[in-house]
């Protein structure tokens, strides 16, 4: 998980009631360069009950067991969290399903995928979505928040803040609260050598070619259905 995404996930958390108890999907902690400060979500919820879940143990994770079938019972959980997890899951309809299954009336799901990045297999590296996948994926939720950051053709990563049908829907001033939020949180810059280098790449060969590196801080929101007043 990358600082945006981290920045993303705080912004979520201190705009919108996410209840408890919190499950994490692929929760190992697999600290990488510039993911100290963002591996660990816990911080985000301080005094709520917080499960971790991985097919493999380690840092972070309380429960061993694959998102395709899950150990929880039906709607045992409050809110639902999966960043950078449903790329590395081979029948990534079934978790879904699973998350579905076990998060209550009340409950939210949070959603983060990379598109336009590496393969990087823990172990297996199998799918990219785009907004319009996970909105299709979650036509069950009445309320999809979703979000794209990066290149408006090339996206660095897609997420989706997912309320089922007796949640706490966001208001307006919600919204507006969460979108402050984001351009506070939201970031990660270039250094600018490498920010000096693209901008003299695209002087040369058009803007195309470096958007997804120019354009990392860019980001939309869009809500798909009706939003309390």
């Amino acid at each position: 998980m990358n600082q945006f995404l981290g920045g993303t996930m705080r912004a979520i958390a201190e705009s919108f009631h996410l209840p408890e108890p919190i499950l994490e999907i692929g929760s190992l902690q697999v600290e990488g360069k510039g993911q100290a400060d963002t591996i660990n979500l816990r911080g985000l919820f301080p005094g709520k009950a917080y499960t971790g879940v991985d097919f493999r143990a380690g840092p972070g994770v309380d429960c061993v067991a694959n998102v395709e079938a899950l150990p929880q019972k039906d709607a045992s959980v409050g809110t639902v969290i999966a960043l950078s997890t449903f790329e590395h899951v081979k029948r990534f309809w079934l978790g879904f399903q699973e998350i579905e299954r076990v998060l209550r009336p009340d409950g939210v799901f949070v959603v983060a995928t990379p598109f336009y990045f590496h393969i990087h297999a823990y172990p297996s590296d199998y799918w990219r979505f785009t907004t319009e996948a996970l909105d299709s994926l979650l036509t069950g939720y009445p309320l999809r928040l979703l979000g794209q950051h990066g290149a408006e053709r090339r996206p660095a990563n897609v997420w989706a803040v997912a309320f089922r049908e007796a949640s706490r829907t966001p208001t307006k001033d919600d919204l507006e609260l969460y979108r402050a939020k984001m351009d506070a949180y939201a970031r990660e810059p270039l250094p600018w050598h490498r920010r000096l280098r693209y901008q003299m790449g695209r002087a040369v060969c058009g803007r195309r070619p470096f958007a997804p590196h120019l354009d990392r801080e860019r980001w939309t929101v869009e809500c798909r259905t009706k939003v309390a007043s």
